[in-house]
């Protein structure tokens, strides 16, 4: 991803502006995302039990943590929790397979 200079929403001249600046902003949070799976993929190795790869209470605060987070930012807290709870549940899965297979190997 390149970096280039971008156009605030308000000095957008139109519908080609946003649009572009849409879809380079959605690239930038996927690529976060990738990135974020790394970590979550590099924890399993810190993990000793399966309980501690789902980690049921940091996955609450880290909920209420993002629906703070987005109160803040003006959006709606319960479509950011239900975003991070669907994306989260989905990288423990993946995290849970790879702590499985790290594990019968050990």
């Amino acid at each position: 991803m390149e970096p280039r200079d971008s156009i605030e929403p308000a000095s957008c001249k139109n519908m080609e502006d946003i649009r572009a600046e849409i879809d380079y902003l959605d690239l930038k949070i996927i690529s976060l995302l990738g990135k974020r799976f790394q970590y979550v993929q590099a924890a399993s190795k810190f993990k000793t039990s399966e309980t501690s790869v789902r980690a049921p209470e940091r996955f609450q605060a880290m909920l209420q943590q993002r629906r703070v987070w987005a109160e803040k930012e003006g959006l709606s807290p319960d479509a950011i929790e239900k975003l991070y709870s669907d994306l989260v549940n989905h990288f423990i899965a993946e995290e849970m397979k790879k702590w499985k297979q790290e594990n019968e190997t050990a």
